[in-house]
């Protein structure tokens, strides 16, 4: 059967592409090798949440006697844990099924790739072969854990994040090499259910893409917590042999063997570009990413790229919204939309980290804005001092703004507290609307809230603190 548009790939940037081409009249075709929703909904951004807020439930009755409720004899089911979480990925995935019947789209299951006329062939799971037709072919094929020689993956003793969303018993101990968003949630996960938790750091800081402050915060609340960090430091080599792992690490002062149950390898992604046609297309690729343009069109004519496979960061969310830019563009070109929709910015994508305190950032961080010869006003605001987060016990982390000086431009904002990420859209949309420190304090922001620390945080960068 013929197609206006097949993609590859059915995760937030493929299922949201194939939606909205059904909604500008394309007839589409989107072809999955395992699970609709792909990483994101079935081993990613969904399920990890699921864990992450068993394990917060498990922290408040930790804490229960501070809010004058005792609770006694509580313990973590971890298996009832995991059950829960794959749960609510199934259930997601089935939604997404929902919505490819309701828009009308062809499912395709198997794995999809180009061949040299730029056809897609789909190979099932019994092994047979499908040819397709399409006008235009949207690749989507997402990403998986990276792989570095010194840690190759068993999935037992050594597992990426797939392994550590299921394991069937609780790790005693486990280390984490790499602090990224994935290796510090589950860091957070881990250890709040009561494995002894290392995390092991190459770069001088955790979580090092984020603004420096942000960074010593959360390393002061995970040595609370009774966390191990070492930062500037690398696993050289793993033994497996023993009952456990035994990894030497390499810092500052020389190396160190550390002995685990579990080392959990969260040391970045890689893009899916292999065997996916590239090279019989004659699709260029640049360090294994696919190379495109604003609008996600690659150099072979009819041929588009979108999500982690691109350069960007690689985010459910810049997915989605490449998704629908690249759509749009390609209904301008056949005359289904009345103009070319605006590209990506990727200088204002927001950024979260659902470990607890969460971390939400967009913009620059102080040393780029400053880097880049802005001179400054920065303003922040520890929830210490929040009315609302006082009376939610939820009192760590605080709100850093980073402005313009000369002209006020609303440059970047980093935040590190309980609920940050729902937060961090306020930025978001105010840096689209180019709104200044003006416009800020001339909103109302409601009372008591956490979100109301974005305007005390401006407050401050402004020499007019009231609450602080």
């Amino acid at each position: 059967m013929a197609y206006d548009i097949i993609v590859i790939g059915s995760g937030p940037g493929g299922y949201v592409a194939a939606i909205r081409a059904t909604q500008l009249g394309f007839k589409v075709a989107i072809v999955e090798k395992e699970s609709l929703g792909g990483i994101c909904l079935n081993w990613g951004c969904i399920p990890t949440k699921a864990l992450l807020k068993s394990a917060s439930v498990f922290e408040a009755f930790s804490h229960a006697a501070d809010y004058g409720i005792e609770a006694k004899d509580f313990k973590a089911d971890f298996g009832a844990v995991v059950k829960r979480s794959r749960g609510v990925a199934d259930k997601m995935s089935k939604g997404v099924q929902f919505l490819m019947k309701k828009n009308k789209i062809d499912v395709i299951m198997g794995m999809g790739k180009l061949n040299a006329k730029k056809e897609v062939e789909v190979t099932g799971a019994d092994g047979a072969v499908t040819t397709h037709l399409a006008k235009h072919v949207i690749l989507a094929t997402g990403a998986r854990s990276r792989v570095l020689p010194n840690l190759p993956v068993d999935g037992k003793k050594v597992i990426g994040y797939r392994e550590a969303m299921v394991l069937p018993q609780q790790p005693k101990t486990m280390i984490v090499v790499g602090s990224g968003a994935i290796g510090v949630e589950f860091a957070y996960f881990y250890s709040t259910l009561g494995t002894k938790v290392t995390i092991v750091e190459f770069m001088p800081r955790i979580v090092p893409v984020e603004d420096e402050d942000i960074s010593k915060e959360l390393e002061r609340c995970f040595r609370k917590r009774g966390m191990t960090i070492m930062t500037n430091s690398s696993v050289e080599k793993l033994d497996t042999s023993g009952d456990g792992v035994k990894a030497t690490v390499k810092t500052e002062k020389g190396e160190v063997v550390l002995e685990a149950d579990i080392v959990l390898s969260a040391v970045g992604i890689a893009a899916n570009i292999e065997n996916i046609g590239l090279e019989a297309a004659g699709v260029k690729t640049d360090r294994g990413k696919v190379l495109v343009d604003k609008y996600f069109k690659t150099n072979v004519d009819g041929v588009y790229a979108i999500g982690d496979i691109t350069p960007g960061q690689a985010l459910a969310h810049v997915a989605s919204k490449g998704a629908v830019i690249c759509v749009e563009a390609i209904a301008f070109g056949e005359g289904k939309y009345k103009h070319l929709p605006e590209p990506l910015d990727y200088g204002n994508v927001p950024g979260c980290t659902y470990c607890t305190p969460e971390i939400a950032s967009v913009g620059m961080t102080e040393k780029q804005a400053k880097d880049a010869g802005y001179e400054v006003k920065v303003g922040k605001f520890p929830f210490s001092a929040s009315g609302k987060a006082s009376a939610s016990g939820a009192t760590e982390g605080f709100v850093k703004v980073i402005f313009d000086a000369k002209y006020g431009e609303w440059l970047g904002t980093h935040m590190i507290g309980a609920g940050v990420t729902e937060s961090i859209a306020e930025t978001v949309v105010a840096r689209k609307l180019e709104t200044t420190w003006h416009e800020v304090l001339d909103s109302i922001h409601p009372h008591p809230t956490m979100s109301e620390s974005i305007k005390d945080a401006v407050e401050v960068a402004l020499g007019e603190a009231i609450h602080l």
